[in-house]
């Protein structure tokens, strides 16, 4: 039976040029590198410049999502940002990388499901690409998680830092089995009830601020690994594939140790686990582009490989998505 699938086209990535390392954090906060790097597998971030809002990375990673593709800004009728630092309250950040971009008039929106927003945006792309109502789709994970930082707490601040990446998405002719190339299964999760556990403390309709980062460490590591493992299990089983099949699984970059624990529950060789937290820190929603470009540049991920990405952050959220490159 023919199916139009999802397809990953193309894939690009951006990084500030300002690089933070564990030893520099340790000559304003009470940590360290050994301290960081033990708990948490990082050991440096990047940060954007203050005249350098959200929007600019995800342009830099778009334009180059789009060369890998061979396809040109003209061709984009879908933008779609993932984003839990927008540049504005509103206009949408997806609007505003249109602009910048020069894209042509289509539908852009952004999606907001913090470190599980690029999942969550790559599920929304694939009804609209699937369906034919859109042809070529930019669907973009970008964030400036130190603006959200309070440096002062070393619990949070040692975490995160700044990126963006990447997918072009189109659509492809498939036989609607799990060898068509493109995107073959999602499992998307919210468990409102434990919004306390990872949160902002500020917003238009509260504070009036941006507020801090907030963050019970801890109960979010417990839930992290016990909630992303299930969800790899579901979507594989609606990409009606085996685990012990999938080629590489490319994580959130949150926490080597999450990364980890994943990898051991599920029995996955640990040589087909990307991990770039090591040098990227936690990007939110831009983790899993960043880490997926890095892997295909370097020559690990080829086309036709059975990819599965993952995430889970604030909400709680989380979820996976399978998919043929």
């Amino acid at each position: 039976m023919s199916v139009i699938r999802t397809a990953v086209t193309g894939v690009g990535s951006f990084l500030p040029e300002q690089v933070i390392t564990n030893a520099e954090l340790s000559k304003t906060v009470d940590t360290s590198d050994e301290w960081i790097v033990e708990r948490t597998g990082i050991r440096q971030r990047h940060k954007a410049r203050d005249d350098q809002p959200t929007s600019d990375l995800a342009v830099e990673a778009a334009k180059r999502a789009l060369e890998d593709a061979g396809k040109s800004v003209s061709d984009v009728d879908l933008i779609i940002v993932a984003t839990t630092t927008p540049d504005k309250t509103f206009p949408a950040t997806a609007a505003l990388v249109q602009q910048k971009l020069g894209a042509p008039v289509g539908i852009a929106f952004d999606v907001q499901a913090v470190c599980s927003g690029f999942v969550y945006a790559l599920s929304v792309a694939d009804g609209f690409v699937a369906r034919g109502m859109a042809k070529c789709a930019l669907v973009i994970g970008a964030e400036e998680m130190t603006r959200l930082m309070d440096w002062n707490d070393r619990t949070t601040c040692v975490l995160f830092g700044d990126g963006a990446g990447a997918f072009v998405l189109e659509p492809r002719e498939g036989q609607g089995t799990k060898d068509d190339q493109g995107i073959l299964g999602f499992a998307l999760r919210c468990d409102g009830s434990k919004t306390d556990l990872l949160y902002v403390d500020g917003g238009p309709a509260t504070t009036g601020t941006v507020g801090h980062l907030r963050m019970i460490g801890n109960q979010v590591f417990r839930h992290a690994v016990v909630n992303i493992s299930e969800a790899i299990v579901s979507a594989a089983k609606a990409a009606d594939i085996t685990i012990p099949e999938i080629d590489w699984f490319v994580p959130h970059q949150a926490n080597q140790r999450i990364i980890r624990g994943v990898g051991e529950r599920l029995g996955l060789d640990e040589n087909r686990v990307v991990s770039t937290v090591d040098q990227h820190a936690n990007t939110s929603a831009a983790s899993i582009p960043l880490a997926m470009d890095v892997a295909i540049k370097d020559g690990r991920i080829k086309r036709g490989d059975l990819v599965v990405l993952e995430a889970m952050g604030g909400g709680l959220t989380w979820g996976a998505c399978a998919f043929r490159l």
